[in-house]
């Protein structure tokens, strides 16, 4: 039976501590004890642990041996802020299917309000990968950036593989690209309505190629799901 597996609040060489909301719920409904045993994720780090102490507040390991775990696929997604729903639907699930890191991007097509309020959905981003990497059994927890400009993600991404989802005069698929990839690859996706021509030729200066997913026009989230899909198909070999 796979074992249940939690990524600890707090942690030492020794032990790790769940808080919060993980504590509830492990003693509450898990009904936890001392001597269960679980698997933790400490610092990136994967064990075996043994429960020593249960309150509704903390829950405390000891920490046994280390476990192999599967690294996150090194792909960054360029994630332009779209309506808040679907955006953390396409957190969530390009979470489990293994990005290293999420720049939230406000683009020219951002709109106001929704640019306005993302500094204030960090956390809430943050959260939900963290939910996602502990339910797909992940060992490590994406990093969620804070919102910045296109031109600042675009020096914060510099080297590997960097592939702009485009649907303008493109018949390259993504598929093709990838297959050039050796090391850390970056999508790059726009908002509704998609990249202004300035921001695309941006793009294209920076060194991002344009690639299709194919003939249909995607919404941003659905987009952001099938690239990470392919890239998992194709990178985790």
């Amino acid at each position: 039976m796979t074992r249940r597996r939690w990524i600890a609040d707090t942690y030492d060489q020794n032990t790790a501590s769940l808080h919060g909301e993980q504590a509830a719920h492990l003693a509450r409904v898990l009904r936890a004890a001392p001597g269960m045993v679980f698997d933790v994720v400490a610092g990136g780090h994967l064990h075996r642990a043994e429960i020593t102490s249960v309150a509704d507040d903390a829950v405390v390991f000891t920490l046994q041996e280390e476990l192999d775990a599967e690294a996150a696929l090194p792909v960054t997604l360029l994630l332009s802020i779209f309506k808040f729903d679907p955006m953390e639907w396409a957190i969530e699930k390009a979470t489990e299917l293994g990005v290293a890191r999420i720049i939230p991007i406000v683009a020219r097509r951002t709109e106001k309000h929704l640019a306005h309020a993302a500094e204030k959905r960090v956390e809430r981003w943050r959260r939900i990968a963290r939910e996602a990497a502990q339910q797909s059994r992940r060992s490590e927890v994406p990093e969620i950036a804070a919102p910045v400009n296109l031109k600042l993600a675009l020096a914060e991404v510099q080297t590997g593989l960097k592939i702009l989802l485009d649907e303008t005069e493109t018949q390259r698929p993504i598929s093709e690209a990838l297959q050039q990839a050796s090391g850390d690859v970056a999508f790059a996706f726009g908002p509704e309505g998609g990249w202004t021509q300035e921001e695309r030729a941006q793009l294209i200066e920076s060194g991002w190629q344009p690639v299709t997913l194919g003939p249909r026009i995607l919404r941003a989230e659905t987009a952001a799901i099938a690239a990470m899909a392919i890239a998992a198909e194709l990178l985790d070999k």
